[in-house]
């Protein structure tokens, strides 16, 4: 692994502005083997040389001699850090250097920035374009930014950004708040699409001065010039510059070709991007299929010695054909979210979008943590989406895990259980009336005895009799909570039982017929077809 992918390189590209050096030496660190989020409920087997996230950790002193201990390199905590005499001693001693995330910063933010970087340091540095390696994007953004003499951002077609260069201190305070955020601000954007800059910027391939904006504080901003980022006739970003006046012809020149050059590393990310995504989605399919090349699957995800548990995650809206490439793109996002997220927790999860559906493979010793995680990022993204938890299983006998996770994702979908993430456990009862359905669809059963003879008489004289009986199972019997939950009197209810045992021929004192009759009608539809699957 190249050494662009050590602890220096990363306080070199997001110092200052994310993360800050608190104590230690980076240039000791060896080049960072992972990113993983710390869990003070969890034994935790970090990866060479780890970047730990302290989420929540508020004291490090006793964390950092266990992590010297597993030979991490860094611990992120939120800053300001308080560096007192133990902090101190506990940096020195163990050999992990402190770092502060800036405030204002979030940690999902610092862990797209991280992943970015790490994933950077995996390209080819045989193959580079303009002399910057292929993909690099934030070392091209410091290219850039010397070339211009300024602070630059690259950013997608969202406005989103995807690396910066150094000297953003010279900038304003608006450009530090669109790096915290990873994303320009929503009232900066909206000033953009009043003053029409992002259509002239779409038209045009020259860069475009922006004048001062108001910064919301009786403040201005400083001027911009951006420049459209294309491959062809496809926009895929912009670059963005802070300046105090005006560009030179030839500053301006520079910066128009530059663009040039971004979009080749862009589209070369993109591609690499796309070739490890396709990879990955294989190698996990293989896994959570079983079958012959299973174990050479699992093994390449580096799972073989793991337990591991399979999670399935799910829109909860359905197919829309007038939206179906913005659903595939969405579902697509959720399923880069999900890997990055459970990399941060564990660096052997794999997550991939494989159909409608987004699988992941989180190494966890038991079905509770993998609740917790999986909950966890279903608030985090906000998104509404539902995840079925499978059962603890070894590398070898994934398929299992995966059959669980999609039993309990199929219940979620057909809105059986009145949440949005759940185990095999918590579905118990629901799944297997969703089993016994698929038995019966399949071998075509049709609805026969007492409930079909009630459903025949209620459709004939416009009865309720199938409503009587439901209420009354569901009430064990109990006729005034059963009158009530339908909203007639004791003594008409006794009568309606009466008249549907004489129509639907049913011993009620009979356990056999009274659960033969609660089966059917869980399984049935009220019209007496086949159970939807």
């Amino acid at each position: 692994m190249s050494p662009r992918t050590g602890l220096t390189r990363v306080l070199d590209d997001l110092g200052t502005t994310l993360i800050d050096l608190v104590r230690g030496d980076p240039g000791r660190a060896a080049d960072i083997g992972g990113v993983v989020i710390h869990d003070p409920d969890d034994d935790q087997a970090l990866p060479p040389s780890a970047l730990v996230l302290g989420v929540g950790v508020r004291d490090p002193a006793p964390l950092l001699p266990l992590l010297g201990k597993e030979g991490a390199a860094a611990l992120v905590v939120r800053g300001p850090v308080v560096l007192t005499e133990e902090v101190s001693e506990a940096v020195d001693a163990s050999g992990v250097v402190l770092l502060g995330l800036a405030p204002g910063a979030s940690w999902t933010q610092l862990a797209a920035m991280l992943r970015s970087l790490l994933a950077e340091g995996e390209v080819d540095p045989s193959e580079t374009f303009g002399g910057v390696p292929a993909g690099d994007l934030f070392a091209l953004a410091n290219a850039v930014g010397a070339l211009i003499s300024a602070p630059v951002t690259i950013e997608d077609r969202s406005s989103r950004v995807l690396a910066f260069s150094g000297r953003q201190d010279e900038a304003d305070p608006s450009r530090v708040e669109t790096i915290l955020g990873r994303q320009v601000p929503p009232h900066y954007t909206q000033l953009l699409e009043a003053r029409g800059v992002f259509q002239h910027l779409y038209r045009s391939d020259q860069p475009v001065l922006i004048e001062q904006l108001p910064a919301g504080d009786g403040t201005f901003c400083l001027p911009r010039v951006a420049v459209a980022v294309r491959a062809g006739d496809e926009f895929l970003g912009s670059i963005w510059a802070a300046v105090r006046s005006p560009l030179s012809p030839d500053a301006s020149a520079a910066f128009r070709d530059a663009a040039k050059l971004v979009a080749l590393h862009m589209m070369r990310q993109r591609a690499g991007a796309d070739v490890e995504r396709r990879l990955r989605a294989d190698l996990v399919s293989t896994a959570i299929e079983g079958g012959a090349g299973a174990a050479e699957a699992v093994r390449r995800l580096g799972l073989a010695d793991q337990a591991c548990v399979v999670l399935a995650l799910a829109h909860t809206h359905g197919d829309d054909p007038a939206r179906h490439a913005r659903l595939l793109a969405e579902r697509q996002q959720v399923a880069d979210a999900l890997a990055m997220h459970l990399t941060a927790v564990h660096p052997r999860a794999a997550a991939a979008l494989i159909g409608d559906v987004a699988y992941a493979i989180l190494p966890a010793e038991s079905e509770d943590r993998a609740l917790r995680i999986a909950t966890d990022f279903r608030t985090r993204i906000g998104n509404p989406v539902l995840v079925g938890v499978g059962e603890v299983s070894d590398g070898l006998t994934l398929s299992r895990s995966r059959a669980g996770a999609d039993l309990v994702l199929r219940v979620l979908r057909a809105g059986r259980a009145s949440r949005s993430v759940a185990r095999v456990s918590d579905v118990h009862s629901e799944g297997l009336l969703l089993e016994l359905s698929d038995l019966i669809a399949e071998r075509g059963d049709t609805l026969t005895g007492p409930v079909a003879r009630l459903i025949a008489y209620d459709r004939k004289h416009s009865a309720c009799l199938v409503e009587t009986l439901g209420a009354w199972l569901d009430a064990f019997g109990d006729v005034a909570a059963a009158s009530a939950a339908v909203f007639v009197h004791p003594n008409t209810f006794r009568y309606r039982l009466r008249r549907l045992s004489e129509v639907g021929e049913i011993d009620l004192g009979d356990p056999d017929a009274r659960f033969a009759a609660m089966l059917q009608l869980r399984l049935w539809r009220p019209d007496g077809g086949a159970p939807t699957r």
